[in-house]
């Protein structure tokens, strides 16, 4: 997943401590908190989907066949994870074909969790159990729009968000990406309407509205994923191609015409791409994150169409995770930076061979800072600082920190420096090719480190300095220094604005691109005076800018300065956009201030309907907190 351009900061957005769960029951020391499932018991190897989609009543219905290996055969109990799921009737069978009734029992809801499934074992342990059920409009994983909140307004649209944990809230299932399963749908939906998976796509709609789905590599449950909409196609390259409203396909395929490119550097570096085919299904804009990594089908918001291709990190870091996360998974949430930190290192490689090592160190530069800024207001206290954090007892969704992306991918740069790229470069082909399609902890990426990397590089790599990367909070204070040189042209010219030599029509602003903009402007002083934001703005344009990066830092500055111009576009720029990473951060600072924040409400208000469930609880928190201050 890419929640933001530079990963801005989450946790926090449900308060710093996150959301605590209730006492839960006794389950393996090595078990995933994060699901009530008993993978040491039995193991889901195969789901078999039969749904439709509702979208007068906002649900999916049908059922789910589970195949089962069963550890234990004295078990006599299967425990699954579901979320406001309905259960109609569950069955079980030796064989497929032969089907009898069992019992069931649905747990007390817990407000992370959702609610345990208990399926009762009465005779022998079947191979199959079929879960007859329904979704609840609220699915926490799906969000219903209707025809008018598409860009098209013609048809209604529907999406999955199933990272962290809620897929649960549209299959039942074992919710942990410790257990990974292959899958097939059979799914059908209104005629007219193109429904796509995280699995093998047709790229035209069929006439009937039914389809058919396969995906044969085994996924962890986080990676399902399903989509349907008034949707067109069109091939970017020999293995890739981008969905996207009909209104939204020629500036999507102009934008991501590098993706077959990226591929194609990214398996030179660290082998075959395993998945097929790798497209791009370009959301509406309340797509909660940047982009979602499901395998064969990235979700991509489309706030990174800037028309210069200049946000297409967020394509090589979706697609830098067939590699890491979707090839080698961490098994539980606390172990995130294994799939992050890995991901955002190759998506800078991968931009480095495409634009240049001074653009991929201007990237990574900005990923620092935003990483110091957020340590200097994340509690060491509550150990998210570190890259091996216990949020066992936390919402997942409340601690997407930049701590597992930068902090990770910043670990694997000091790795570089110190054994050279090229041996780090073998190292990690091996590491993808020895785990594929396997779940790990870092316990097991260490011993395999030490044993296929470390035991060769003498002192390279003190022990001493490995543990202060993954144990200790904060910044190693010897990590390496990156610098980018168009950097220092920045920072004369904006000491230059600020001290009144320049002018802000003498800026040379158009001719820097995102990544200088983006530090120029957070390179500003908290507090920057109406006369000095207005010459900016006229020069600029700023407040019009199509660029929603540049438009978000801008945003913020003018709002802690109360710069009452950028009101009309921010009101739009929140009501037209779902993407937490941005409104969260937004909402946050309109709530902070008195002048602010009823106003802030009222635009909440009127655009929550089009936001996902996921940022309108972010957003909800925002608002209470600030009224408990």
């Amino acid at each position: 997943m890419n929640p933001s351009f530079r990963h801005t900061l989450i946790a926090g957005v449900l308060g710093v401590a996150g959301t605590v769960m209730a006492a839960l029951p006794a389950r393996a020391a090595n078990a995933d908190a994060h699901s009530y499932a008993q993978p040491d018991v039995v193991r889901v190897s195969h789901i078999d989907l039969d749904l439709s989609a509702d979208f007068d009543a906002k649900v999916l219905h049908g059922h789910a066949d589970l195949h089962l290996e069963w550890q234990d055969r004295s078990a006599r109990e299967l425990r699954l994870d579901t979320r406001e799921l309905t259960i109609e009737k569950v069955e079980v069978s030796r064989n497929g074909r032969r089907w009898r009734e069992a019992g069931f029992g649905l747990a007390d809801a817990d407000a992370i969790l959702g609610q345990q499934l208990s399926i009762a074992i009465e005779r022998q342990q079947p191979k199959i159990v079929r879960v007859h059920y329904r979704t609840a409009p609220t699915a926490s994983g799906l969000q219903w729009l209707d025809a008018v909140q598409t860009l098209g307004k013609a048809q209604p649209f529907m999406f999955s968000q199933s990272q962290a944990i809620h897929a649960r809230s549209w299959v039942p299932l074992q919710d942990t990406p410790a257990v990974r399963f292959t899958y097939a749908a059979k799914l059908a939906v209104p005629p007219g309407l193109l429904a796509l998976m995280s699995a093998e796509n047709p790229q035209q709609p069929s006439e009937d509205g039914r389809y058919r789905f396969r995906m044969s590599q085994p996924i962890p449950s986080y990676l399902m994923a399903i989509a349907v909409g008034r949707l067109a196609f069109e091939a970017i390259g020999e293995r890739a191609g981008v969905y996207a409203e009909p209104e939204r396909l020629a500036a999507s395929v102009h934008e991501f015409a590098d993706t077959e490119r990226m591929i194609g550097v990214a398996e030179s570096l660290y082998g075959d791409y395993r998945w097929g085919r790798y497209d791009l299904l370009i959301l509406p804009p309340s797509f909660p994150y940047g982009g979602m990594e499901n395998p064969r089908l990235s979700f991509i918001t489309p706030t990174v169409i800037a028309g210069d291709r200049s946000l297409v990190a967020l394509i090589a870091h979706e697609l830098a995770h067939s590699w890491s996360g979707n090839l080698v998974t961490n098994d539980n949430w606390n172990e995130f930076w294994l799939n992050e930190g890995f991901t955002s290192y190759v998506e800078n490689r991968i931009i480095e061979a495409l634009f240049g090592a001074e653009r991929a160190n201007m990237e990574f530069v900005l990923d620092t800072r935003g990483l110091a800024d957020d340590f200097r207001s994340l509690p060491v206290s509550e150990d998210l600082q570190r890259l091996r954090p216990d949020i066992s007892r936390l919402d997942p969704d409340a601690v997407y920190t930049t701590t597992a992306y930068t902090k990770g991918s910043w670990f694997l740069k000091y790795l570089e420096r110190r054994v050279g790229r090229e041996r780090l470069d073998a190292f990690l082909r091996s590491y993808f090719d020895h785990y594929a399609f396997k779940s790990i902890g870092t316990d097991t990426f260490l011993d395999y480190l030490q044993a296929n990397l470390l035991a060769d590089a003498g002192d390279a790599v003190p022990a001493a300095e490995l543990q202060a990367w993954l144990n200790q909070p904060g910044i190693p204070e010897f990590a390496p220094v990156y610098e980018a040189r168009a950097f220092a042209a920045i920072d004369a010219a904006r000491a230059g604005f600020l001290s009144g030599d320049i002018g802000a029509a003498g800026l040379p602003g158009k001719d820097w691109n995102t990544h200088e903009w983006l530090y120029f402007l957070d390179g500003l002083p908290q507090e920057v005076d109406g006369e000095r934001l207005a010459a900016l703005d006229e020069a600029f344009t700023l407040t019009r800018t199509g660029n929603s990066e540049i438009a978000f830092a801008w945003f913020q500055i003018g709002i802690r300065n109360g710069y009452a111009v950028i009101r009309p576009q921010l009101e739009r720029f929140l009501m037209e956009v779902g993407r937490r990473k941005f409104v969260v951060p937004l909402y946050r600072s309109l709530a902070a201030r008195d002048a602010d924040r009823e106003w802030a409400k009222s635009v909440f208000d009127k655009a929550r309907t089009g936001y996902h469930p996921i940022t309108t609880g972010s957003v909800e928190e925002v608002f209470a907190r600030a009224a408990n201050r």
